[in-house]
């Protein structure tokens, strides 16, 4: 019998490894066909909330943020971009030329879009916006703070442009974004991705996909325990 899990991950389209962590929890589940299926959810978590409207230079941002020197960041982006080529991504540029310098974005407006898209579309649809919105910054590097490019992404996926620009203006809606945020720091999320399985079960970090494959595992065999003791 094939057992169902819900997977919510906590994550922002601004993280690479939170692709690279989806991608291999991918491939963990290619490995689990018949044995394990998973709901993917997707709830947000602002890296930079302070990121203003015009963004910054990502290269700079990580120098910045991390203190690090230009060859330092260089090398990182070397190596992660190494590390998500294995689990199925590419951050290579594909858009348009001339190609512009990489930059960190506000991500607000695109956790209301896929809390939109969660609650109209189911998560499927959700999903399908969410790696819209990886593509779209990571390699077309489009500018995913921006209302007009967020309409442009939920249409490409099926979701009715009227709406979704109702929702990105909805304050009610930003309320429910932020209490989802409040809800990851008093779970003790600090960074992503954090992936919690049947709302109960924290996976921190991207992991290799047999660490995921095991950790779920061992979910259901703790969830037929409880069920069998109750």
């Amino acid at each position: 019998m094939t057992e169902r899990l819900t997977i919510d991950i906590f994550s922002d389209v601004m993280c690479p490894w939170c692709i690279i962590g989806y991608k291999q929890l991918q491939k963990a589940l290619a490995t689990l066909d018949g044995e394990i299926e998973a709901e993917v959810r997707w709830r947000p978590f602002e890296l930079n909330p302070d990121m203003p409207p015009e963004g910054e230079d990502s290269a700079e941002h990580v120098m910045r943020k991390y203190g690090r020197s230009e060859e330092q960041a260089a090398a990182g982006r070397s190596q992660m971009a190494a590390i998500a080529e294995k689990a199925g991504y590419s951050f290579a540029y594909t858009g348009e030329e001339p190609e512009p310098r990489a930059r960190m974005r506000n991500s607000f407006l695109a956790h209301k879009l896929l809390a939109h898209a969660l609650r109209v579309a189911g998560p499927d649809v959700q999903t399908a916006l969410k790696l819209a919105l990886f593509d779209a910054h990571f390699q077309q590097r489009r500018d995913i703070g921006s209302r007009e490019v967020l309409l442009d992404l939920a249409g490409s996926v099926g979701l009715d442009r009227a709406a979704a620009e109702a929702a990105l203006a909805d304050p009610k809606l930003s309320e429910f974004v932020r209490s989802e945020e409040a809800q990851a720091w008093d779970m003790n999320i600090s960074g992503v991705p954090a992936m919690v399985v049947n709302g109960r079960f924290l996976v921190p970090g991207a992991q290799e996909p047999q660490v995921y494959v095991d950790l779920l595992r061992r979910v259901v065999a703790r969830e037929r325990v409880g069920a069998t003791t109750a």
